[in-house]
């Protein structure tokens, strides 16, 4: 994306995750924040009872790395034609402000257009850009996570009530990963026709393609899977499939979904290899027919040894399995650390480095560089001077408090 430039209008972490991503990828990426208070979401210093330090803001990190700030105060005219003129400059606009509000301080498509014809115009929202409820705001929480269905999903019905989304951002960073693509596409469509598009991503949408496999499911047929409650043991017919409590009470995840050819491993490896003969278990059909009975001789076997023994022992099994870690566990991953999964950015406080996760896509295997994320308006000054604005201008503009 070296050469992109995109200019973002946006708060919270949706959109702006976009903004990251694109940002990893090389765009040169410039938030436009309020000159007084900037991004709403540096405000939020205590997520879940977790107190954070706002020169070390991990939720404001996350998706605003690599990023420049420019304060700007889009309500006021002379504070629209700061933005016009960066935005004549720019390949792509991202936004998630409500139309309501774009129309009001006058950055919505036909006014950035207006100046700009050949820009992206990229819209994130809660629930679309279309339909009585398009003037709607809302969260991940209430978006991605309860009112499209998943949080009932993810629930067992036998709990009184639906399970909370508990990651801060889960449904914002996969939209904004949705958008960051789109806006790819349309660069791309640009390139080889000259025409430049609109998109839009809600985190409505986004959690229908992420669920889409169970909707359509229900669509077609009517039924409708729920989370079972958690236990130890495997499906009710396919045993090589379900989480197994080991000795110390951490737990293993097998998802072989297809037994074929590894009867016989698991068996061995679990320290019963004379079930892989029982005609009971010794090819799949027979063993989908006593899946329970199956179930509970694994069941006792991973109970005899401790979690970090099978983590280790069960790594020549020939199926699919996963220790069930915690984001702790995954910080020291040898297979994420040997992937790049996890970067650092110098602290905004000169501290030590902030560890981030960087986007999932990977460019030639290389690992991404990119910097903290900016202090509010910290670069001003230096993006308008590299627009050309002379600096008499930009004095008049803070003057007038439009600038920051």
């Amino acid at each position: 994306m070296e050469g992109v430039r995109v200019l973002e209008v946006a708060q919270f972490t949706f959109t702006p995750a976009a903004g990251g991503v694109l940002a990893d990828w090389g765009a040169d990426v410039i938030k436009i924040e309020h000159p007084v208070r900037g991004d709403t979401q540096r405000g939020f210093l205590n997520m879940g009872g977790v107190t954070l330090d706002p020169l070390r803001h991990t939720l404001f990190e996350h998706p605003n790395r690599g990023k420049r700030s420019v304060g700007i105060d889009l309500s006021t005219p002379e504070g629209q034609e700061v933005l016009y003129e960066i935005a004549r400059e720019c390949d792509v606009f991202l936004t998630n402000y409500l139309p309501q509000v774009r129309q009001k301080n006058k950055f919505d498509i036909e006014h950035i257009r207006a100046v700009n014809p050949r820009i992206i115009y990229a819209r994130g929202s809660a629930l679309g850009n279309k339909g009585p409820e398009r003037e709607v705001g809302g969260f991940d929480g209430t978006c991605f996570w309860s009112r499209s269905g998943i949080a009932y999903s993810m629930t067992p019905e036998e709990l009184p009530g639906p399970l909370s989304q508990g990651i801060p951002a889960f449904g914002d960073s996969i939209g904004g990963m949705f958008i960051a693509g789109g806006i790819s596409a349309a660069l791309y469509h640009r390139e080889k026709t000259g025409e430049a598009t609109e998109l839009d991503v809600s985190l409505l949408s986004t959690a229908a393609w992420a669920s889409g496999a169970v909707i359509a499911q229900v669509a077609e047929t009517g039924v409708l899977t729920r989370n079972p409650m958690p236990g130890s043991g495997g499906a009710a017919r396919n045993p090589f499939m379900g989480n197994y409590e080991a000795s110390d009470g951490g737990t293993i995840n097998l998802c072989t979904i297809s037994p074929t050819g590894h009867i016989r491993s698991l068996f061995e490896h679990v320290g019963v290899p004379e079930a892989a003969d029982d005609p009971r278990f010794s090819e799949p059909r027979a063993l989908f027919e006593n899946a329970g009975a199956a179930s509970d001789i694994l069941v006792k076997a991973f109970a005899e040894k401790p979690f970090e023994y099978w983590r280790q022992h069960l790594k020549t099994f020939s199926g699919q399995w996963a220790p069930i870690q915690s984001f702790h566990d995954l910080l020291t991953d040898g297979q994420a650390l040997a992937n790049d999964m996890i970067l650092e950015v110098e602290g905004a406080d000169g501290g030590a480095p902030l560890k981030l996760v960087r986007g999932p896509v990977q460019w030639n295997g290389e690992p991404v560089e990119t910097t903290r994320s900016p202090q509010a308006s910290e670069h001003t000054e230096i993006v308008l001077m590299e627009m050309g604005v002379e600096w008499d201008r930009i004095e008049e503009w803070k003057a007038k408090g439009a600038i920051a």
